[in-house]
């Protein structure tokens, strides 16, 4: 198995019939496979997984009982990958899960050394300049190059996946995992990806400036437990 894409869904029923539309396509490529985590969903996606998967080859899921945070998803569908290749995504649709061949590509020209991650253009301006700031500041606090943090795909090897230590739980997996990237010396490659309006749902975070002040706050704590990690 070349790659494993891990798309982690949390009460995502209404979206997974389209979600996984855009996944045949990319799972019908040799050697893909697309692993969707149902992340302790309270809704009825188990069912809808259960009526939809037979008819997407090369598609399957993983269950975790009770939902402990984005980043537990994540992993949890990480550590039942086959590819040599691993990368996650968001279940949203904002992004193309068929952005993951365009990351791909980048593996063909370098080698599998690398990390790959996409860089998002069709943002609110707001939002841009949120970004912005977090940029900024993940930069000057862990004195590495940090842009657009939460931007999806994220794609690298198993080699460096097994290399983790204990990564988070929560959201702040997407930093840890561009930080290891960066601590370890990996060549970062970024690609443009186009990021839309989400179709069913609300985002976990990015609703008002209260979910983003919340965000904001376990981001920082974490990477100043970040940088005491490096200190020690």
């Amino acid at each position: 198995m070349r790659c494993s894409l891990v798309i982690p869904c949390y009460n995502e029923a209404a979206n997974l019939p389209l979600l996984l539309e855009r996944c045949r396509g990319l799972a019908k490529q040799p050697g893909i496979e697309v692993i969707l985590v149902d992340n302790g969903s309270t809704d009825h996606s188990a069912a809808v997984l259960a009526e939809l998967l037979p008819a997407y080859p090369g598609c399957r899921s993983v269950r975790v009982d009770l939902n402990q945070g984005y980043g537990y998803g994540i992993l949890h569908g990480l550590r039942a990958a086959k590819g040599e290749l691993l990368g996650w995504t968001h279940a949203d649709l904002q992004t193309d899960p068929q952005d993951v061949l365009a990351g791909l590509a980048l593996f063909d020209q370098f080698g599998a050394d690398i990390f790959v991650k996409g860089r998002r253009y069709g943002r609110p301006a707001a939002d841009v300049m949120f970004t912005l700031g977090m940029s900024v500041f993940e930069t000057v606090l862990l004195k590495q190059p940090l842009w657009d943090i939460n931007a999806q795909p994220n794609l690298f090897s198993r080699r460096f996946f097994d290399s983790w230590v204990q990564p988070p739980h929560d959201f702040s997996l997407d930093l840890f995992v561009y930080y290891q990237a960066r601590r370890a010396g990996l060549a970062v490659h970024r690609f443009p990806v186009h990021f839309g309006d989400r179709i069913h749902g609300v985002s976990n975070w990015n609703v008002d400036w209260a979910g983003k002040r919340k965000f904001i706050r376990r981001t920082i704590d974490f990477s100043f437990q970040l940088r005491k990690s490096i200190r020690s």
